[in-house]
């Protein structure tokens, strides 16, 4: 399967190319000051203006330390950035080598020498989830 992967934190993370829209090195972010934990704020791409959510939080995983990167993906309620600690990059699923637990978690896959979890960007990126305080 192609698919992007995303460095978050240390684990490695993959989206599924049809949800993949493009890559936003170093985004300028402006907070917003009583957003929940998940978003880390607003950014502009080519004039629209789009979400950061904090991947890191979304996973469970605790906040990200920084964001060098945006993964902008397609939600069935428009685009999101996913902030990452390093740059995507593409890569083919291989097998798939055990399960994933956590919301919005498929399945972990061979992914050349890593091992990433498949993530379900409709399930992470439910409005609820997004919303939620953590």
């Amino acid at each position: 399967m192609r698919s992007v992967l995303l460095l978050v934190g240390r684990d490695w993370f993959a989206l599924p190319m049809a949800a993949f829209q493009e890559v936003v090195a170093a985004p300028v972010v402006t907070a917003l000051p009583a957003a929940p934990p998940t978003v880390r704020g607003l950014f502009n791409v080519r004039g629209q203006i789009i979400p950061l959510l904090d991947t890191g939080v979304l996973l469970g995983l605790g906040p990200l330390p920084g964001c060098s990167f945006a993964a902008v993906v397609q939600s069935r309620y428009g685009p999101a950035g996913l902030a990452t600690t390093g740059a995507p990059e593409p890569a083919e699923l291989a097998w798939r080598v055990g399960p994933a637990h956590g919301k919005g978690t498929v399945a972990a896959y061979a992914a050349g020498e890593r091992i990433a979890v498949l993530l379900d960007p409709m399930v992470l990126l439910a409005p609820a989830d997004v919303a939620a305080e953590s």
